[in-house]
């Protein structure tokens, strides 16, 4: 027995125009004057199927007054907007998170922006050396740049760091044995695993020691005829407090030099200044474990560096040589846009005076608690006028986290706006700002919204501004 309902939901799937009957219709004659045929039969097809599925999917009784099933030229319209706009988009961050992993980590500076859009928008010398006329490296035009940073005597680049420790595994340890100790088998992003990592490598890992305490004799005794490498992984996601023991960098050098083995460091985030003098945990730079003479020391680009996403390999020449040789590294490389980007953005760090001010990820870490109580109260001024006195606006302290697996155990005090209302949640708050065009991306703490300008750059804050009033105003 036909359920009458289910005649409902016929007649009105019945009732959907045609394609191209629609596409006739007068009152789409302007449509076709600014998009291409191919454009608005796409846009109508997905209109149509999404009328389809709300008679289909309706769990309620359905008719003409509950669902719309005719079709305008600005449902249209919307559907090309919707179809042609670009999924990644800029966000605000107000969280306070410098390095947030899932906001893309790293804010290239304004320089890099400039060459990126330069080469970006012509042909360049990826690989073409034009003192000699003939094909060239593309590695040439960031090696010389990150020796004379870090000291080492060769470098090149990859896609991103786990790449790095990747290709360095397969070119150094290919069947052979890697020593690691086990508190440093650390779990990176995404659930990917360092000794996930070294078996795709091919490379036998050799765990010593135990999770809270190695030793060099750990290291010692598990050297044997098949040991290629002696590897350090550091622990930048996570810290061990207690009852600890490590192996310093300078003595397992040292081991490895008695046995001819190469020493590869995995710094993770890896910083090129000294971030201690601003209140920062101390993290050793790259330029001090090059000094200890590791052989290898693999960092990223995009995280206390400040750059695009890259894997950077600095050390000795004859093992990087081992590397760029790898038909591993060919899948790995990285493209012109990454090159310039790093690049011009490594040539910042030629400037030790003005360096942290020049790059955004370092301008956030090190910008004092009083310049962020100046900009939040200016901006709580601003907005008070203009929202409802039922909106609770405070400015209180707070701490904002490093983020992206960088100085785990570092808390940056901050100074934060926190709102909240007697009239609608903070959840509902929150919700209103994330979906909002530009989607603002906030913390709540308790039961206050929390907007932390660490995060927020100065040219976003009349956006964050307006965001702020249009989204309170809609709730109130």
């Amino acid at each position: 027995m036909t359920h009458p309902e289910d005649n409902a939901k016929k007649d009105l799937l019945r009732r959907i125009p045609a394609v191209d009957k629609l596409l006739e219709h007068p009152d789409f004659a302007p449509l076709s004057q600014k998009y291409s045929r191919g454009m608005l039969l796409k846009a109508v097809q997905k209109r149509l199927e999404k009328v389809r599925q709300r008679i289909v999917l309706a769990e309620e009784p359905v008719g003409p007054d509950t669902v719309k099933i005719t079709v305008t030229p600005g449902d249209i319209e919307e559907e090309i907007v919707l179809f042609t706009a670009p999924l990644l988009k800029p966000v605000i961050n107000a969280t306070g998170v410098v390095l947030h992993t899932n906001l893309g980590r790293s804010i290239l500076p304004d320089r890099t922006l400039d060459h990126l859009r330069t080469i970006a928008r012509s042909y360049s010398n990826l690989e073409y050396d034009i003192h000699k006329g003939a094909r060239g490296s593309r590695y040439a035009h960031v090696e010389e740049i990150l020796c004379e940073i870090s000291g080492a005597e060769a470098a090149f680049v990859v896609n991103n760091n786990a790449a790095a420790v990747l290709l360095v595994l397969n070119s150094l340890a290919l069947g052979k044995e890697a020593i690691v100790s086990r508190g440093e088998l650390i779990e990176i992003g995404g659930s990917f695993r360092i000794p996930e990592i070294m078996q795709r490598s091919g490379t036998v890992m050799v765990e010593v020691g135990t999770t809270n305490k190695t030793h060099l004799k750990d290291y010692e005794k598990a050297i044997g005829d098949a040991t290629a490498i002696l590897l350090k992984i550091h622990t930048s996601n996570y810290t061990i407090i207690g009852f600890t023991a490590e192996v310093e960098l300078p003595a397992l050098v040292a081991l490895g030099k008695r046995y001819r083995l190469p020493v590869v460091n995995d710094l993770g985030s890896g910083s090129l200044i000294d971030l201690s003098p601003y209140g920062l945990d101390y993290e050793p730079t790259v330029q001090e474990v090059v000094k200890t003479g590791a052989d290898v020391v693999t960092f990223s680009g995009d995280k206390l560096l400040g750059g695009p996403q890259a894997g950077i390999i600095v050390g000795r020449k004859t093992i990087l040589d081992q590397l760029k040789k790898n038909p591993l590294n060919r899948a790995l490389r990285i493209d012109k846009l990454t090159l310039a980007a790093l690049e011009s953005t490594l040539r910042l760090y030629l400037d030790h005076e003005t360096v942290s001010g020049t790059i955004p990820t370092l301008r956030m870490l090190t910008i004092t608690v009083g310049e962020l109580e100046q900009r939040a109260v200016a901006m709580r001024d601003r907005i008070r006028h203009a929202i409802p006195a039922s909106v609770a606006i405070l400015i209180k302290d707070d701490t904002s986290p490093v983020g992206g697996g960088a100085l785990p155990s570092q808390q940056l005090p901050t100074r934060v706006i926190a709102l909240s209302s007697s009239t609608f949640s903070v959840q509902q708050l929150e919700r209103e700002l994330r979906e909002n065009t530009p989607s603002v991306i906030t913390r709540i703490h308790k039961d206050h919204l929390h907007i932390d300008l660490r995060t927020v750059l100065e040219h976003e804050e009349e956006a964050l501004e307006k965001a702020l009033i249009t989204v309170i105003r809609s709730l109130v």
